[in-house]
């Protein structure tokens, strides 16, 4: 009896440690959404803040783009190195800087189909996320064509910032939404198996911030894309 009993005390912490790191990636990840929506409506309604971003040849927008590329360099290349609070300080600062330069959208699209396309991304995201935290299938493969996918994506972009073609638009706006659904079940997945390794370590704190990280770009992602595809504009 008293090794059965050890037995299944080592499980019940291992289970209790999973737990928390699971809910650590998520708590840091609802922190950063509500920080973005706060600072993206904030520079919207705010004068000098709109002017600083897009007024003339927007270059306050392209500078906090370059501060946002910054940051991530910073948090991915680094993490391991610096302290559990400044990690969560970087990231902190990258979600009120994305939200900045994502206020456009409360000017390009009606506030109504903003909310609806939210509700609509966070039903996509739940239900991807249930199926990479349930899902015995080895999802390994498939994130590696996922980024690749990604990769061709960003190409794409940047071509398009020359052609500026609608339809492209409309066509990188799709395979983004698809990519990124596929990438919100891989990332879960990635996460439930880390958090079976999980000991309330200092590593395992940073390693939830950079989960965090990455849900938190894979729910934005799905969201711009289907705000791009269905969102009504003002």
């Amino acid at each position: 009896m008293p090794v059965s009993t050890t037995a299944l005390t080592k499980k019940e912490k291992v289970a209790l440690e999973a737990r928390k790191f699971i809910a650590r990636v998520y708590g840091w990840m609802a922190v950063a959404l509500v920080l973005s929506a706060a600072s993206a409506f904030f520079a919207a309604i705010t004068p000098a803040v709109y002017n600083f971003l897009w007024r003339g040849r927007h270059i306050g927008f392209y500078v906090l783009v370059a501060v946002e590329i910054l940051l991530v360099v910073i948090l991915s290349a680094t993490l391991q190195k610096m302290p559990v609070g400044f990690a969560g300080f970087l990231f902190v600062l990258y979600s009120v800087v994305n939200g900045m330069t994502l206020s456009a959208i409360f000017l390009v699209f009606e506030i109504t189909s903003i909310y609806i396309v939210f509700l609509i991304s966070a039903g996509m995201f739940f239900a991807m996320s249930l199926y990479g935290r349930y899902t015995k299938q080895d999802l390994n493969s498939a994130g590696r064509y996922l980024m690749m996918a990604v990769f061709g994506l960003v190409i794409l972009a940047v071509v398009n910032l020359l052609l500026k073609s609608n339809i492209l638009q409309w066509i990188i706006s799709l395979v983004t939404l698809v990519v990124f659904i596929g990438l919100t079940a891989y990332d879960t997945n990635k996460i439930v198996r880390a958090s079976e390794l999980a000991d309330g370590s200092e590593v395992f704190k940073k390693a939830a911030i950079y989960g965090a990280l990455e849900l938190y770009l894979d729910f934005l992602n799905i969201f711009l894309s289907l705000l791009n595809l269905f969102g009504k504009k003002r």
